[in-house]
């Protein structure tokens, strides 16, 4: 798979967004940020804004602790599911209310999806490659593919057994609408996911966080009634197997630090930061 140029400058906008969260607390001025990424300071601007939708300046503030905290106050721990549906109103936010998620039989789940067709395709989103497939029920996976090669391993360890086609599918097509916003085109999202029953209640509380909004492990744990699981809620957002849409990226420590993600921290950074840009728009 050849880098493509959204790749190339999604890589750049990274890099200028890892220096802004090394640096925040000084508040690096434009120049500063251009000059760490070899642009000039005026094609970095309209560089970065074409990609958030903001200017650098105004994506650091989403950057900052101070925001991150905010965003964590606003969301009590005590909040039933039917408050965040209060929360989804406005076009940026209506992803939320078209995910569902089926969990693979036992068979399905042990066997390795011997009876399991698979479609997979490469596709553009505004952090990087993405590799995503499908089965006829739902989509399956999707991954930053950083490397094409090794997500495609890491796709076919997942299900040993299943057969493959390289095939963009209608599935696919429709979750990726997700990145463009094309209401317009967006059908209901059915994920069809390998996981525990536990894996599977996690997940179904991740989507339920508003694009532009946080959560914590804890708060994560206490959704699905398991108070004292916040290590296992962690295994299990870290076990996500669809990047993005089951939105493993709205949850950070209660310090308001946003730690580890699966496919980088840099990029976990770019995300919350672009949503929060998007959501304030």
């Amino acid at each position: 798979m050849t880098t493509t140029q959204q790749q190339i400058d999604f890589d750049r906008i990274a890099e200028a967004i890892a220096y802004l969260k090394d640096n925040f607390r000084q508040q690096p001025n434009l120049d500063e940020v251009a000059e760490k990424v070899h642009l000039s300071p005026f094609h970095f601007q309209r560089m970065f804004t074409d990609w958030a939708g903001v200017s650098p300046k105004k994506f650091l503030q989403y950057l900052s602790i101070e925001h991150a905290k905010k965003l964590l106050a606003e969301q009590k721990a005590t909040l039933a599911d039917a408050s965040y549906d209060t929360g989804l109103s406005g076009p940026a936010r209506l992803h939320d209310l078209f995910i569902n998620i089926e969990g693979m039989t036992p068979a399905e789940y042990k066997n390795g999806g011997s009876n399991l067709s698979i479609n997979y395709s490469f596709a553009e989103s505004p952090f990087g490659n993405m590799l995503i497939a499908s089965t006829p029920k739902g989509i399956c996976h999707i991954a930053f593919a950083d490397d094409g090669q090794t997500a495609l391993m890491e796709l076919y360890q997942k299900f040993p057994e299943a057969h493959y086609s390289q095939k963009m599918d209608l599935k696919q097509q429709n979750a990726l609408f997700i990145f463009t916003h094309d209401w317009s085109k967006l059908h209901e999202i059915k994920l069809h996911l390998k996981g525990t029953d536990f894996q599977l209640k996690v997940w179904e509380s991740l989507i339920k966080i508003p694009q532009g909004k946080l959560s914590t492990y804890g708060h994560i744990a206490q959704q699905i009634n398991h108070p004292k699981a916040s290590r296992a809620v962690g295994t299990a957002i870290g076990s996500n197997p669809v990047a993005f849409l089951i939105p493993c990226h709205r949850v950070i420590q209660s310090t308001g630090h946003f730690g580890q993600y699966r496919w980088g921290s840099n990029r976990k950074t770019a995300i919350i930061g672009w949503e929060s840009a998007q959501s304030a728009k």
